[in-house]
């Protein structure tokens, strides 16, 4: 998609266009009501400030639109509406070993019962084991602890697929 043609958009499919880089509701509406966007540094600086305006609860909002780390099911199944941006997201998990996964399938479901929530890595060119060494690393901490670190990683995966989503368009233009 071109800028111009994202301008373009009705505030319904602006809304569902925005809503595939994140769920959170607060931050699409306010990436809608923001347009017109006149270059990727605009959407960019838009994004990080209504983000920056989300609380909690939308930041929790924003996590639930993402698959457990190595939970090929779930990658399938949740979200379909995101698979073209957030292809290859995950892509680290699939050269990992079965040890790894099933190391990573226990941490997380550690993290989840601790926390409340997955735990959310921007995990585009990192391979399982680091992702697996971050989760373990991250687990001990204390839950606010781990709502603003994994906030950061959403922020970082939004603004990855807002960039690949306009960019890959512009350039075969």
């Amino acid at each position: 998609m071109t800028l111009n043609e994202l301008n373009a958009l009705t505030p319904s499919q602006a809304y569902q266009y925005f809503e595939q880089a994140c769920a959170a509701k607060n931050w699409v509406s306010q990436m809608v009501e923001a347009r017109p966007y006149y270059s990727l540094t605009r959407i960019e600086t838009q994004a990080k400030l209504a983000w920056k305006a989300c609380n909690n609860d939308d930041i929790l909002e924003a996590f639930t639109a993402h698959p457990m780390i190595g939970d090929v099911d779930s990658l399938r199944a949740k979200f379909a509406n995101t698979k073209a941006i957030a292809s290859g997201e995950q892509s680290g998990t699939a050269q990992a070993s079965e040890e790894t996964l099933l190391a990573l399938k226990k941490a997380n479901e550690d993290y989840l019962k601790k926390h409340g929530f997955i735990f959310i890595i921007c995990a585009t060119g990192l391979s399982a084991d680091t992702m697996l060494n971050a989760l373990l690393a991250r687990l001990p901490n204390s839950t606010d602890e781990e709502i603003t670190i994994a906030a950061g990683e959403q922020l970082k995966i939004t603004l990855l697929r807002l960039n690949k989503a306009l960019t890959e368009e512009e350039k075969s233009e």
